[in-house]
């Protein structure tokens, strides 16, 4: 006899803010707001993005498919499932995140449902509210799963942080890049964005 299908999620009062949860919880949620999933915690993500922040994510968007543009890596932009292979549960994935923008060079790790596995470059921009997860929440689950590059936009300070993987797996903040700099890629030596263009 065949098992009932479980029910979908149409409201987040419908879940409990302590529980904790897998990727298969993650599928059955069907409401508007977005959220995401660290270490089997639910997350609520910002309101809709301010201008300031849809300005830098198209920027950066443009700058980067135009950089990969016949490439092997691909550019994704949020909304796209993300899911690092932290803290798994009886063999479930406990960490779906959806950065504003990653690049993945392997495309096994690409399937129906978004990446599966740690992306090469990951880009958040920071919105008011969410500073704190993605300084501390999303830092530490992007170097244990091994993202090896990780730029925060922080439009308020117009500044970009940049965090690369050493030989050990742990993150090295190289020198913060302000608005009047240029944005040079550690492990895509050739990829340079100029930041005057949009910090101006």
């Amino acid at each position: 006899m065949r098992a009932a299908a479980q029910p979908f999620i149409t409201d987040l009062s419908q879940l409990d803010p302590n529980g904790s949860y897998t990727y298969s919880d993650y599928l059955l949620w069907q409401f508007q707001e977005r959220v995401e999933l660290i270490r089997g915690k639910l997350f609520r993500m910002s309101p809709a993005p301010n201008v300031a922040h849809q300005r830098l994510a198209t920027f950066f968007t443009a700058k980067l498919f135009n950089f990969f543009e016949k490439k092997t890596c691909q550019v994704f932009a949020a909304p796209f499932d993300v899911r690092l292979p932290v803290s798994r549960k009886k063999g479930q994935d406990t960490t779906v995140v959806q950065p504003d923008l990653c690049v993945i060079c392997d495309p096994a790790k690409l399937d129906e449902h978004g990446c599966a596995g740690a992306p090469d470059l990951v880009v958040e921009i920071l919105s008011p509210g969410n500073s704190t997860k993605e300084m501390r929440e999303k830092y530490r689950v992007y170097e244990e799963a091994g993202v090896r590059e990780y730029w925060i936009v922080n439009p308020a300070e117009k500044v970009v942080f940049v965090y690369i993987l050493d030989e050990k797996g742990n993150y090295i903040g190289l020198a913060p890049v302000t608005g009047e700099d240029a944005l040079r890629a550690a492990i895509f030596t050739e990829l340079v964005i100029d930041l005057k263009e949009i910090f101006s």
